[in-house]
């Protein structure tokens, strides 16, 4: 799967991933061969580009979720843009309360993992969909903890306000990427507090969701130099603390044309280490909430060879059952003999973030009878 720039595609490339319009209609389907018309479409559409399959690549599997997930990301994504128009114009688009209520009714009533599946990103539409991506975490990590839909509301609402000063940022710095300096970085926090005072002097004309701005102020602030950090409440430290979780693994994780991103494994690893700026409470919700390690996903090991993950560990995604290639035998890392020496260095991925072995390639081990015996063995001892 490639990923090819809106001008460098030409007629009878196959689309990897479907095309919708703004609000989810199918356009094209995946594996459709492209025309010219449809080439027309993408540019006028606005898109940097599309993946393609090639030329030998099989359709990738996946699953309904996956597919629906893809959908609401460019549904999500073209409403929050509206949103974020109409109030550089001092207004409160009609589809704000709609969308943040939506990702709470989807995103944040769940009670099982998803593979959250980036997207790719230009400098043009980096902070419409990583507002979007920031909020879609927020609201599974605020499912696990239990939190009151009212103060759901409260920390979706702010996951995307928080964002409205990248809008601010000075265009040289914004197509920077990851290479930034002390000044740059400064400036960015100068246009976040440009964004907040903004917000403040709308927020009585406009009616934002309760302790919205709140929030905001205190997330915002909390990262500044200059300015005095106003003291919040218990909870609004602690939503905010969420959104710090989700705002920084959704950066290291994105995908952008200006640079590679981080595996998912790697992001938790960085998250874990810095837990002076990142809650540990909050770093453990957001590994039960998507898949850092699930069934099929191909691993490098710290001895240097390759695995395949046969069963996901849901308490700790480090240790989960794996096939090592090297010698074809199963091992549970769960098993503190096992890792001792045998541990996880990062996981391999597709350029989509997607794992490459699918269900019918893991099938062909499973129907191993020895294998099957083995991997029965440590399910009945965990």
């Amino acid at each position: 799967m490639l990923f090819v720039r809106s001008e460098n595609l030409t007629p009878n490339m196959r689309l990897a991933k479907p095309i919708y319009n703004k609000t989810g209609v199918l356009l094209y389907e995946r594996d459709s061969k492209i025309t010219s018309t449809i080439i027309s479409s993408i540019s006028n559409f606005g898109l940097i580009g599309v993946y393609i399959l090639e030329p030998a690549e099989p359709v990738p599997p996946l699953s309904a979720e996956d597919i629906e997930f893809e959908k609401n990301q460019t549904v999500f994504v073209f409403s929050y843009k509206e949103s974020l128009d109409n109030l550089k114009n001092g207004k409160l688009s009609d589809k704000f309360n709609p969308l943040v209520e939506q990702i709470i009714k989807i995103y944040g009533s769940l009670n099982h993992p998803i593979n959250f599946v980036q997207n790719m990103r230009s400098p043009d539409d980096y902070v419409y969909k990583h507002g979007v991506s920031v909020a879609i975490l927020c609201a599974l990590i605020s499912k696990y903890l239990k939190l009151d839909y009212r103060y759901q509301k409260t920390l979706i609402s702010a996951a995307f306000l928080s964002n409205f000063g990248n809008l601010f940022i000075p265009d040289n710095i914004a197509r920077k990427g990851t290479w930034l300096s002390a000044n740059d970085k400064e400036l960015i926090q100068i246009s976040m507090e440009k964004g907040l005072d903004y917000l403040k002097q709308q927020d009585k004309k406009l009616l934002f969701p309760i302790d919205a701005i709140d929030l905001v102020e205190y997330y915002i602030l909390s990262t500044s130099n200059d300015k005095i950090k106003p003291k919040p409440s218990k909870m609004n430290e602690y939503l905010s603390n969420i959104l710090k979780v989700a705002n920084a693994f959704d950066q290291l994780t994105a995908m952008n044309i200006n640079h590679t991103p981080l595996s998912d494994v790697t992001a938790m690893k960085f998250l874990y280490a810095e837990q002076n700026k990142y809650s540990k409470k909050i770093v453990d919700a957001l590994s039960k909430v998507i898949h850092i390690m699930p069934k099929g996903a191909c691993i490098d090991l710290t001895t240097g060879d390759a695995a395949i993950v046969l069963e996901e560990n849901n308490e700790n995604f480090m240790k989960p059952v794996i096939l090592r290639l090297i010698d074809n035998k199963i091992y549970d890392l769960n098993d503190p003999r096992t890792y001792k020496y045998i541990q996880i260095y990062d996981s391999m991925k597709t350029m989509d973030n997607r794992i490459k072995f699918d269900d019918d390639t893991l099938k062909q081990f499973q129907s191993d009878p020895y294998l099957n015996s083995m991997l029965s063995k440590f399910k009945r001892s965990s």
